[in-house]
């Protein structure tokens, strides 16, 4: 994988019900071959709880959908079926309850990771919660 394929072009996010909708479209496809990783760090205002939301691919296909708490040190693993891709867009519907608590004037940037190193970081995300 180049520093040119799968960059992160655009990342937006919204409630549904009690969805968070992450919405992550990439500069090409997802890589065929590889781990490939797209998520969320979300933050409150002084960082002192932040929360890592990813969706993890090896060889074009998800693998894991998961939310990690930094300040309990713990991670839950979501059902799959809360994925959807084809191409260049790819889609988690993450529960809203991996984002309570972070509360108003919250931080959130995106990320990207390729064969266990980190691709990008700090990608603004379009929010409409």
């Amino acid at each position: 994988m180049t520093t040119h394929d799968a960059l992160l072009k655009h990342v937006s996010i919204s409630a549904e019900e009690s969805s968070l909708v992450a919405t992550f479209d990439i500069d090409g496809n997802i890589p065929g071959q590889g781990a490939y990783v797209v998520g969320l760090v979300a933050a409150s205002p002084d960082y002192s709880s932040q929360r890592r939301l990813g969706i993890e691919f090896m060889n074009g296909e998800a693998i894991a959908f998961f939310a990690f708490s930094h300040e309990q040190g713990t991670e839950e693993n979501y059902d799959l079926a809360g994925v959807t891709h084809s191409g260049s867009t790819i889609t988690g519907n993450f529960p809203m309850a991996a984002v309570h608590g972070l509360g108003k004037g919250h931080v959130m940037t995106a990320f990207s990771e390729a064969d266990g190193r980190e691709f990008q970081s700090g990608v603004a995300v379009e929010e409409a919660l």
